[in-house]
């Protein structure tokens, strides 16, 4: 949770299953190589669970575990800090 990116991943996730455009097009300004990375360190956690469905051409999606779903309060209390704390620039 603590690198960059993470909770925004998993709050794109948060809804259901997505594919990587949609979560890369959620997110805004991460490139497809840092959101790989973040997809996979997730997925190594059992935060994040990769389906391929066999069709041509082929179709992946991301979504939450069960263990990801619990997050969703994190997520959302970080994002409440965030709108009172955070000033973007």
């Amino acid at each position: 949770m603590g690198k960059r990116w993470t909770p925004l991943v998993i709050r794109a996730l948060m809804k259901g299953p997505r594919r990587f455009s949609e979560i890369r097009d959620y997110i805004g300004n991460i490139s497809d190589r840092l959101l790989s990375q973040r997809l996979k360190e997730l997925e190594a956690e059992d935060i994040v669970r990769k389906k391929v469905v066999s069709v041509t051409p082929l179709l992946v999606h991301y979504e939450l575990t069960r263990k990801g779903r619990e997050l969703q309060e994190v997520v959302e209390a970080i994002q409440r800090w965030a709108d009172k704390w955070v000033e973007l620039t």
